[in-house]
C-alpha cells in the first residue's frame, strides 16, 4: 500500500472505522505528535507494512478509548480484544513496540494455515505449542476450551496454535512430528532457535496436562 503510515485519525468517527476495517489494527494516542514516542512508533510502523497504524492526538479520541497520552492499543476484530502499551511507564523504542505487536496480533490460540504462517514465522515467541487434531470430533469443542483456557496462563511466553488433521496443507508438519491421525489427538512443542521439540500423544486433553507438558520443556 502507498497510504502514508500511520494513518491521522481526528475524530471518533475514523478511529471506530479504522478499527473496525481491520482483522488487527493498531493506534498510537500522543498529545505531541512530534515527541520522540510519536516518532519511534512511526518507525515501527514502517516494518509491519501488514498492520494497519492509525495515530490520533483528538482528547475526545484518547476519552472515548479511556487511554491517556502516550499509549499504544491493538485491537482484534476476530475476538474482540485489546491490549494496551502505556509508554508513560518508560521510554520504548521501535524494537519493543514491534514485539508489543508481533506477541498480541495473534489470537490466543491461532489455527495454523497458509495464511496464518507467516504471523506464526514472524512472531518473536520462541516456544510454540501445538495442539494437532480433527476439527470434525464432537470432543473438539471441549478440546479449544480447555486448550484456551490454558493458553492464557501462558500469554507471551509459548504461542498456542491448533492445526487440524484434515488440512492436507498440515500433512507436512504432522510428518515432521512423525505423527499419524490414529495417534491424534497429541501437543507438540517446539523450540524455534534449535528446532528442539517433544510430541505428547493423548486421549483427552486437561488443562493440568497441557501445563505439565509446557512447563517440563520449558525447564
Amino acid at each position: 500500500s502507498t497510504t502514508e503510515k500511520p494513518v491521522l485519525l481526528n475524530n471518533i468517527t475514523d478511529a471506530e472505522a479504522f478499527v473496525s476495517g481491520a482483522e488487527v489494527a493498531v493506534i498510537g494516542f500522543f498529545q505531541d505528535p512530534q515527541s520522540r514516542d510519536a516518532e519511534q512508533f512511526r518507525l515501527a510502523a514502517g516494518e509491519i507494512p501488514e498492520v494497519p497504524f492509525g495515530l490520533s492526538t483528538s482528547a475526545a479520541v484518547l476519552s472515548h478509548y479511556g487511554v491517556s497520552a502516550n499509549t499504544v492499543a491493538l485491537f482484534r476484530r476476530v475476538d474482540n480484544d485489546r491490549k494496551d502499551l502505556d509508554m508513560n511507564d518508560r521510554d520504548y523504542d521501535a524494537r519493543a513496540l514491534i514485539r508489543f505487536v508481533r506477541i498480541n496480533e495473534l489470537r490466543l490460540v491461532t489455527e495454523y494455515n497458509p495464511v496464518t504462517a507467516i504471523g506464526v514465522m514472524q512472531s518473536p515467541i520462541e516456544f510454540n505449542l501445538l495442539l494437532i487434531t480433527d476439527k470434525m470430533s464432537p470432543k473438539h469443542p471441549e478440546q479449544m476450551r480447555k486448550f484456551r483456557a490454558a493458553a492464557e496462563l501462558y500469554m507471551g511466553k509459548i504461542l498456542f496454535i491448533l492445526l487440524d488433521s484434515n488440512l492436507k496443507s498440515n500433512e507436512r508438519v504432522m510428518s515432521y512430528f512423525q505423527l499419524k491421525k490414529s495417534q491424534l489427538p497429541a501437543l507438540a512443542i517446539f523450540h524455534t532457535p534449535d528446532d528442539e521439540h517433544e510430541v505428547l500423544t493423548l486421549d483427552d486433553i486437561s488443562i493440568k496436562r497441557v501445563q505439565d507438558f509446557c512447563n517440563h520443556f520449558l525447564q
